[in-house]
């Protein structure tokens, strides 16, 4: 099948494109990496009246390195985070879960922003977001808002993102000494959607676990922090022997899809679950 027919505008500046996205609402679709519009159009899912493509906008573009934080702008291509020195020292998480994302081709043109808007809860990047505090940073008709990256994920291809809104950037802030980062996924094929996944980031600093924050991908209808197994690791010494008693504890609100059954999806994040952390820095 063909695109619907629709009008296109190409804005310049976020100015510019905020004020077409105030003036066609509901009838507007922003145009990124187009990795996942570009096909639903074609198969006539999507039906905008206009496309507003956003990729000459120079304010979206780049990751930028501060004394506190990263900031990647929505713009920045997969490849580049891919390829980014910054990225690799600085988030390592996101280093790790690059490679996973679909396959050269896709990952050249699609976007951060993209990615995080568009909300799959098969993605990897939003469940990498949510694991490393990351803040959004969203334009609108009335400013800009800081939205925490857990609050912005609401459900199936849903985010807290409102109707004339535009999602500029993430900042991330700069992970503390002792901490670490280890990312994984179960997929049928090396590229495919993810059955599971999980990113992991948290302090094994002294020998024991603190602060983890664990999230699944895949599993239901949006990234999950497995708020119990969390708790239960507190405390508890960074081995091996400390993970598996508390796999018990995950309590993931999993759903069947064309992948596995629900049951199914919750026993492999729980295998996920300890292969991962046991790649952590200092688990023993």
């Amino acid at each position: 099948m063909k695109a619907p027919r629709f009008a296109y505008a190409r804005p310049a500046s976020v100015a510019e494109a905020l004020a077409l996205l105030d003036k066609h609402k509901d009838d507007a679709r922003v145009l990124a990496g187009g990795q996942s519009l570009v096909p639903m159009l074609n198969f006539r899912v999507a039906a905008p009246k206009v496309l507003i493509d956003i990729n000459r906008i120079a304010a979206l573009s780049g990751i930028k390195v501060t004394k506190s934080q990263v900031r990647i702008a929505a713009l920045v291509r997969h490849v580049e985070l891919e390829r980014s020195a910054e990225i690799a020292k600085h988030l390592p998480l996101v280093a790790s879960a690059m490679p996973h994302i679909a396959h050269p081709a896709i990952r050249n043109r699609g976007t951060f922003g993209g990615s995080c808007a568009l909300a799959d809860p098969a993605a990897e990047l939003p469940a990498c977001a949510i694991a490393l505090g990351a803040t959004f940073v969203v334009a609108g008709k009335k400013g800009e808002r800081r939205i925490a990256a857990e609050d912005f994920f609401k459900g199936l291809y849903a985010t807290a993102l409102k109707t004339g809104e535009l999602l500029v950037a993430a900042e991330f802030p700069l992970p503390k000494a002792g901490y670490a980062s280890a990312f994984g996924e179960l997929a049928r094929r090396h590229g495919d959607y993810a059955m599971v996944g999980a990113a992991v980031h948290g302090s094994t600093q002294g020998g024991r676990f603190s602060d983890m924050r664990v999230v699944f991908f895949g599993v239901g209808d949006r990234p999950q922090r497995a708020a119990s197994f969390e708790r239960a690791l507190e405390g508890q010494p960074a081995s091996a022997k400390a993970i598996d008693g508390a796999l018990a504890k995950i309590d993931l609100e999993a759903r069947a899809d064309l992948h596995a059954s629900a049951a199914t999806k919750l026993h492999l994040a729980k295998v996920l679950a300890g292969r991962v952390l046991k790649q952590l820095n200092g688990v023993a």
